[in-house]
Formats: structure tokens, sequence, C-alpha cells
């Protein structure tokens, strides 16, 4: 129960902390600014919860972890379950702090770092371009975490090679979808914002399990080949 309660926990702090900069502080963070946002809340987990649960925090990477064989299928839905929970407590956490300032207009009016395509994409990006953009970060992210986690011996680094990934895949990302990469991050906005949001969440729910399953496979067809 502890590597899940840690996932819970690891996935409330990248959610609050990566969405809350989005919201709140975006229009003068920047692209560069909330990536890295994502990015060092992945860090600042990693080296907590790294050796507990793995710090997946995240649906997709625990599902190239599965298939490569390092979890089971009771311990990914259970990692799952307890991502997604964990990033509902996060966003909920947000919503509660952007409505305690008024200046704000309140969590409806800022948004909580949701996801988008069409009029809900900087640039206008169609469902088509989000999926394939959503499937090819994901890949890049996963199939990163696999490989830099592969070896007990890159335990030092791990936390911040997958770090950066994340903000590397968040500074193409977010103008086009918001970058999701993360079926538990896209999810919990959604909920709470309903409308749009909603509407368009199964893209950053589909997308990304589509990129982690590509992933998993060619990480384990190129592992096994070399081993």
């Amino acid at each position: 129960m502890k590597r899940y309660i840690s996932e819970l926990i690891g996935t409330m702090v990248l959610v609050l902390f990566g969405c809350g900069s989005a919201a709140i502080a975006g229009s003068y963070l920047g692209t560069f600014g909330i990536a890295m946002a994502f990015g060092l809340s992945i860090i600042a987990m990693a080296y907590v919860i790294g050796d507990i649960s793995g710090c997946h925090v995240n649906p997709a990477v625990s599902i190239g972890m599965w298939i490569d064989g390092r979890i089971n299928a009771k311990e990914l839905l259970m990692y799952i379950l307890f991502q997604c929970i964990g990033a509902i407590i996060g966003i909920a956490l947000l919503a509660i702090i952007i409505n305690s300032a008024p200046s704000l207009g309140g969590y409806m009016t800022t948004g909580l770092g949701q996801n988008g395509f069409g009029s809900a994409s900087s640039v206008g990006i169609d469902v088509i371009g989000a999926i394939i953009v959503e499937i090819i970060l994901t890949f890049v992210f996963v199939f990163t975490v696999l490989g830099v986690t592969k070896k007990a011996e890159n335990g030092a680094v791990a936390g911040i090679v997958i770090g950066l990934t994340l903000a590397f895949v968040h500074i193409l990302g977010i103008p086009l979808t918001g970058t999701s990469v993360n079926p538990a991050r896209s999810l919990a906005p959604a909920l709470f914002l309903g409308g749009q949001a909603l509407q368009q969440v199964w893209v950053f729910i589909l997308a990304p399990v589509i990129g982690a399953i590509i992933a998993g496979l060619f990480y384990k067809g190129l592992s096994e080949e070399d081993a």
C-alpha cells in the first residue's frame, strides 16, 4: 500500500504545481516556465518516492512498465487508480486556492491547466493533429523513462533526466494541446470544468495510452534484442 499512497502523493504534487502554474501564472511564466514547473515537480518527487514506488505518477508510465514486465496487471490497475485519485485531489486543492483569490475570478475563469484542441488550443490544432502530437510526446517520454530506469546505476540521475524530458516535451506540446502525456493529469481538470474540457478529454486519455503502448513494445523489443 505504501507504493500506491506514494503514487497518490506524487501525482497530486505534479498536478497541483504543474497545472497550477499553467492556470495561475501561465501569462507571465510562458511556455518555458510552465514546462519547468512540470519537470521540476517530477524531479522533486523522484528523489522522494522513487525508491518506494518508482515515481510513475502517470498511467502512461505505468503501462510502459507493465509491458516491460516490471509490474503485474494488478499493480498496474492499483497504480492507475491511485494516480487518478491523486490528480483529482491536486486539482481540488488548486480549485480551492484559485477560488480563495477573488482577483483571479474563480477557477472556471482561469481554467485548471486543462488540455484541448480546436478552439481550446493556442494554435487551433485539430483533433487528428492533437492525437498525433500526444502519441509522439508520450512515446518519447515513456521511452526515456523505461530506458533511464532500467539500470540501478542510473538511479542518481534518473530523476533529473525524467524531469528534464517531461519539461522538453511540454515546450513543444503546450502551444499545441497544453501537453498531456498523462491521462490522470488530463482527466482531473476535465472532471471539474466539464463542458468542452470534458468532451475533449478522451483524446488525452486515448493518445497517451497508445503512445505508452508503442514505447513499451519498442523498448521491450530493443532491450530483448540486446540481451
